[in-house]
């Protein structure tokens, strides 16, 4: 994807705090969310510390669109947005940069603060398919659970590994999570059912379908970026334990199906252009990628976004201490691309819709402090944190809150955030 004017790192807008160094929601970012107005949900623009109410701004009549666009951008959700495709989110961020853009006329009536306003999911999410795309994550739990074997499975260098996950407990960022229970099985004895007692978290991305495609068709992968609306952080809860019982012969299921919590703010793949590059690369003895897989020449597939994950317990939450950094992570670091996954998903002829979601993964680089789950980073609980009130942590327990940030920055393009995403975990109920 070129760069174009609403990349322009020096374009500033009248929204003051969207130029303030550091902002997530500069002028170059615009993505879209759906927020809480008078009962109901609206679509906006995050700009600065404030949101810019599409609803209101078509309706006044101060932003024009093309009635399709328009039409799309009323709703609550951004399904119907999100279907358009390229061409019009192309032609609504050019119209939004500008009507934001410093030097346009100010229309502070149209804008909503964000730490006034509830957020809802941004999309009606139909599917979610879960991948396991980070080389290193995959290598590290194959070394953990066959440590006579060899890590990689045979298929994960031929084929983006996933599964199908539940769309029904992905839940907006800030919502609670419940502690599952679920069946146990102790080392020596009978299975038993009760509380997870090793929950942890994933730091993983999304990216949200676009464009939908018949039953029967495929993507191909010179065309898969873009039908991919864009990217939100995601978090999929993970109950260790009953996941090591069930997950043999058909992989995770109770495991993974009662919380993922995702950012609210959609970031476009056209805002990630500045961060984009050919990839991901391969290891010089991978076997060769089938033609259906093989990224297209030139073609710009792996991103450059960086995540940091936060852990404070309920103790140290009510002595004001700091969250404590728990790893940072990379995009990058995944070895198979979101546009290989939708490729990959297609194949088959799978009809995907959108608002479907895809998951990347536990996204894990090479060194410790890159692991991105407290499996890999406590490995298997031999290894544990200490937190700064004093306490251990080998997996999540009741009260922490877990907190996910991400963003891009290089020289010579704008700083571009994702926003955050967070959960406190909350005690199990049976």
């Amino acid at each position: 994807m070129t760069l174009n004017a609403t990349h322009d790192p020096a374009l500033c807008s009248w929204v003051a705090s969207a130029n303030a160094v550091g902002s997530d929601f500069p002028i170059q970012n615009l993505p879209f969310g759906v927020f809480e107005f008078e009962g109901d949900g609206r679509i906006g623009v995050a700009i600065g510390d404030h949101i810019l109410d599409l609803y209101a701004a078509i309706e006044s009549g101060a932003l024009v669109l093309g009635s399709e666009a328009a039409c799309a951008l009323s709703a609550r959700t951004l399904n119907d947005f999100m279907g358009l495709g390229q061409c019009e989110w192309h032609a609504v961020r050019v119209a939004i940069s500008h009507f934001l853009a410093e030097g346009s006329a100010s229309h502070e009536s149209l804008l909503r603060a964000m730490n006034k306003t509830t957020m809802r999911l941004p999309a009606a999410i139909g599917d979610y398919t879960d991948f396991y795309a980070a080389r290193a994550h995959a290598t590290n739990v194959g070394r953990m659970f066959r440590p006579d074997g060899e890590p990689l499975m045979p298929n994960w260098l031929h084929l983006p590994v996933g599964y199908h996950g539940r769309a029904s407990s992905v839940v907006v960022s800030g919502t609670d999570i419940r502690r599952p229970s679920g069946q146990l099985k102790p080392d020596d004895a009978a299975p038993i059912y009760g509380p997870c007692r090793l929950l942890d978290y994933e730091l993983e991305f999304g990216a949200f379908v676009g464009t939908a495609n018949e039953m029967g068709s495929t993507i191909g992968i010179a065309d898969a970026m873009n039908q991919l609306f864009g990217l939100v952080i995601l978090n999929d809860w993970s109950a260790r334990d009953i996941q090591k019982w069930e997950y043999q012969p058909l992989g995770p299921f109770n495991a993974k199906n009662f919380a993922s919590s995702i950012s609210p703010w959609v970031v476009t793949m056209e805002a990630l252009a500045p961060y984009r590059s050919e990839g991901p690369a391969r290891q010089s003895d991978d076997p060769p990628l089938l033609e259906y897989l093989q990224p297209a020449a030139g073609s710009a597939d792996a991103i450059d976004v960086k995540a940091e994950v936060f852990l404070a317990s309920a103790d140290m939450r009510a002595q004001g201490t700091s969250p404590m950094k728990l790893s940072s992570g990379t995009l990058s670091d995944l070895s198979w691309s979101f546009a290989q996954m939708l490729a990959h998903h297609t194949s088959t002829g799978c009809p995907m819709n959108s608002g479907d979601l895809i998951g990347s993964g536990t996204v894990s680089g090479t060194e410790k402090s890159s692991r991105g789950c407290m499996l890999e980073l406590c490995w298997r609980g031999t290894e544990p944190i200490e937190l700064p009130d004093g306490t251990e942590r080998r997996f999540l327990l009741d009260g922490d809150e877990l907190t996910i940030v991400a963003f891009c920055e290089k020289v010579g393009a704008a700083r571009v955030g994702l926003g955050s995403c967070s959960g406190v975990i909350q005690p199990a109920t049976n």
